[in-house]
């Protein structure tokens, strides 16, 4: 089977454990594809956490999950070390981090404390207890949920956290039809997670270093920097997207361009991922109404694409 084949079942194996939702489900793997992270904000209960242990199985993830709540401490991720009373030395004891596939239920319940010890695995690949650096296993994702802005016991995440996302995405309500289906499967079996294994560690890892030898042009380059470059001198904007989104962009543009099965990437990967790439980095200027999602789209018009030939 192909690289592109077995990236298209781990989707198809995905979707019978998550119904309606394909769009969503697609730009999840690119993102995993591209070794980003990843920011779901929704309302519970839409399926997060089934997409999340559906694509641990897939691609042969360990997986580990935290219900975040204010009472959780750094410790409870990163873990800790106790005394062996056998040998009379320090012994480190895993946290919750120490897996492949970490779903971050509802981040934004957590301290300002506790989410640092999470941003340092995702961005450093490692966790830090009494002064000894551990790293977290290879491959390692974070998909984290995000409760509305608003709702009880909630705050925002920082913007140095927010910036660490790859994609923003949102599953939304299933379409009557897909509610329908769920009903039907909850009759049949209880929804039961038939999902098998696609890939392994290694397998996971060599679709990545492909996508990593996709090639982007300097004319699509340019492109990318235009698009980033009016985030921050828009009027309605008062902080734009950081170079990280530049990089983050790439990336993730190589991916979409991997799954339509090109070894290059054009104009059309950069304009479908950009929104999820860029609108949760932004910072919109006081009195500015529109949201971020709609100042993106308006700068994916004014900035005109080139011509690959």
């Amino acid at each position: 089977m192909s690289d592109a084949k077995l990236a298209a079942q781990v989707i198809a194996e995905v979707k019978r454990a998550v119904v309606g939702k394909d769009e969503v489900l697609i730009r999840v793997l690119l993102a995993i594809l591209a070794g980003g992270h990843i920011l779901l904000e929704d309302i519970p209960g839409v399926g997060k956490t089934t997409m999340a242990l559906a694509f641990s199985k897939a691609l042969g993830l360990r997986y580990g999950r935290v219900q975040f709540t204010p009472d959780v401490m750094p410790s409870d991720l990163t873990g800790f070390s106790i005394l062996d009373r056998t040998t009379n030395q320090m012994e480190y004891q895993p946290g919750a981090l120490m897996c492949n596939l970490f779903l971050a239920d509802e981040l934004n319940r957590a301290t300002s404390r506790t989410q640092s010890a999470l941003l340092e695995a995702m961005e450093e690949g490692q966790v830090t207890v009494d002064g000894v650096s551990h790293p977290v296993p290879e491959p390692f994702l974070v998909i984290a949920t995000q409760n509305p802005v608003g709702a009880s016991g909630t705050q925002l995440l920082p913007d140095s956290q927010m910036d660490r996302f790859m994609l923003r995405l949102s599953i939304g309500y299933p379409k009557p039809a897909d509610e329908l289906e769920l009903l039907r499967r909850k009759r049949r079996n209880g929804v039961s997670m038939e999902v098998c294994q696609v890939l392994t560690h290694e397998g996971l890892q060599h679709l990545r270093r492909q996508v990593e030898g996709v090639y982007i042009s300097d004319e699509v380059l340019q492109y990318m920097v235009r698009l980033i470059g009016a985030t921050r001198n828009h009027p309605r904007i008062a902080q734009g997207a950081s170079p990280r989104a530049s990089l983050a962009l790439a990336s993730v543009s190589r991916a979409c361009a991997y799954l339509h099965d090109r070894d290059y990437v054009v104009p059309e990967d950069v304009r479908t991922m950009f929104q999820d790439t860029v609108a949760h980095r932004l910072i919109l200027s006081a009195g500015g109404a529109q949201e971020a999602g709609a100042l993106v789209q308006e700068i994916l018009g004014g900035v005109e694409a080139p011509r690959i030939r």
